[in-house]
């Protein structure tokens, strides 16, 4: 007999990943037969025509084919050329062998200085792993941190659904806190203690927090006293802290900043919480979601548990050669006086205009449909508005019907989590304007007349 759907274990069953559910499904299907589809689904700037950083290709090219450098003089500014023949001494085999489990300890390093510049305090090296995309490291933290079925983590309601769906495989306990809609999406101490206490209550114990900031979906940017809140949380109740912070570049709406949760526990003198922070290339301003890369930095964490953490890291032998170039990329831009700077700039600066323009058209224009509330689009890649349904309708509906009327993509707010009673859904910012600005049109046709 073959394999069968019995012979699957449970928790792979019941792992869901809403983003790319049923109702992309349809839209490819629709796709296949010439309709014409807008996919607003998830956060990949480069299907949605973002252009990559001239500086970061033409990097990648000469560390993949160092030839190219010989056979097309000229093509190279000097400081390109320089990176690649650095960064092939310091691997010294290329891009196709396998690196450290960690990661290439230079790769490492840039990324501390990185940590150290933005922060203002000492990062180590030792404590830095480059992974396969923020999404590997999430993973390896989970991993960690779940040892038994009654284990559990606090995620955020709405959360990325990358959470409860590594959660449920690795058999764990999901324990919902609910982000605060009305307060531009805050943490309130009140609702992370009541979810807490109700998750202890069914005899869950919990392990740690996550928090996502700048959020996803909601587009929210936590402030230094909230993040503070969280940290005395944690520490209260003997929690880790998993700061996914890959949106950390993307900040819209000015008196807004990102701090992140590494700088406030040091400067708090906080070191007995447990922190798992990420980042990665993929979103920020450089979009490079297919090259998967990134980096989990730890702090306060034993020994021995680092030991198993490296571990975990080495079942995989290391993380894809190219993305660590582009993480190495990311946190060691081209600097004032090199040749590639003025461009490397001009092409960041721009991609963050846009981005900020396209936050602010989708926000107010969705906020003008009548049945819909939209919250701020303060950073982040993503609008999370709420919407009003008809009787006996759910929001799979909407966007299933809103897919076939218009062509539009989105994703049921069910997928991310909302209080009960409530509908939602997720769009991202990252369509050209043009196509944005046609996205918000539709979407008020279409509101106007579904029943």
């Amino acid at each position: 007999m073959p394999l069968g759907i019995k012979d699957l274990s449970p928790a792979v069953i019941g792992t869901e990943y809403a983003v790319r559910g049923p109702i992309v499904a349809r839209a490819a299907e629709l796709e296949r037969q010439g309709r014409k589809i807008i996919y607003c689904n998830i956060g990949n700037p480069q299907a949605l025509e973002q252009k990559p950083l001239t500086y970061l290709r033409q990097v990648l090219s000469l560390c993949e084919w160092p030839e190219l450098a010989t056979k097309a003089p000229g093509a190279f500014p000097a400081d390109v050329l320089a990176t690649s023949r650095r960064i092939l001494e310091a691997s010294k085999h290329g891009l196709g062998a396998y690196s450290e489990s960690k990661g290439l300890r230079f790769i490492r390093e840039a990324v501390a200085a990185f940590i150290t510049a933005r922060d203002g305090m000492a990062a180590d090296p030792e404590a830095i792993y480059l992974t396969d995309g923020a999404s590997k490291g999430v993973q390896t933290a989970l991993r960690i941190l779940l040892s038994g079925p009654q284990d559990g983590i606090m995620i955020p309601i709405p959360q990325y659904p990358l959470y409860s769906a590594t959660i449920t495989l690795y058999e764990g306990k999901q324990v919902h806190y609910y982000l605060d809609e009305s307060n531009d999406w805050k943490l309130s101490r009140q609702m992370l203690e009541d979810s807490l206490a109700e998750g202890r209550r069914y005899g869950v114990k919990v392990k740690a927090i996550s928090v996502i900031n700048p959020g996803n979906p909601t587009g929210s940017v936590l402030d230094r006293d909230n993040i503070a809140m969280i940290i005395d949380f944690a520490k209260a109740h003997g929690l880790a802290i998993l700061a996914d912070e890959v949106y950390q570049e993307n900040v819209y709406r000015p008196g807004d900043a990102f701090h992140s949760f590494a700088r406030v526990m040091a400067d708090s003198g906080e070191t007995e919480v447990s922190l798992f922070s990420f980042h990665s290339c993929s979103k920020g301003f450089m979009g490079e979601c297919g090259h998967r890369g990134g980096y989990m930095e730890i702090r306060n964490i034993p020994p021995e548990v680092v030991a198993q953490i490296t571990k975990l890291q080495s079942v995989s032998l290391c993380s894809n050669l190219p993305g660590q170039v582009a993480t190495y990329v990311l946190v060691r831009p081209p600097k004032e006086g090199e040749a590639s700077y003025g461009l490397y700039c001009q092409e960041r600066d721009a991609i963050l205009s846009t981005l900020r323009a396209r936050a602010l058209l989708l926000a107010q224009g969705l906020r003008k449909i009548p049945g819909i509330t939209c919250n701020d689009v303060a950073g982040a890649m993503y609008a999370y508005p709420k919407v009003s349904l008809p009787a006996g309708r759910t929001d799979e509906d909407y966007c299933m019907a809103l897919l076939e009327a218009t062509g539009i993509c989105v994703v049921p707010g069910s997928g991310f989590g909302q209080i009960p009673g409530t509908a939602h859904f997720r769009t991202t910012i990252l369509p050209p304007t043009e196509r944005l600005e046609e996205v918000v049109k539709l979407i008020a046709d279409f509101q106007a007349s579904w029943k």
